[in-house]
């Protein structure tokens, strides 16, 4: 009998789970300030230029078909 109870229960375990950590979470944990934090006037950083990529190395011919040769 207590076989059939554990399968059937697993869901109602679960929501009650679910429903006593919203609860928690709404009364428990502490609240976050209702006014945002003032932005500064500034940016800390001024924008950084893009980095240059560096050209790619020609591949020599020569070398390409003596290892291609082997």
């Amino acid at each position: 009998m207590y076989a059939l109870i554990v399968p059937a229960s697993t869901p109602f375990v679960l929501l009650a789970t679910v429903m006593a950590l919203s609860w928690w979470e709404d009364h428990i944990l502490p609240t976050p300030p209702t006014e945002p934090p003032e932005a500064p006037a500034e940016p800390p950083f001024p924008p950084a230029a893009p980095a240059e990529l560096p050209e790619l190395l020609s591949v020599d011919t020569a070398l390409t078909r003596k290892v291609a040769g082997r």
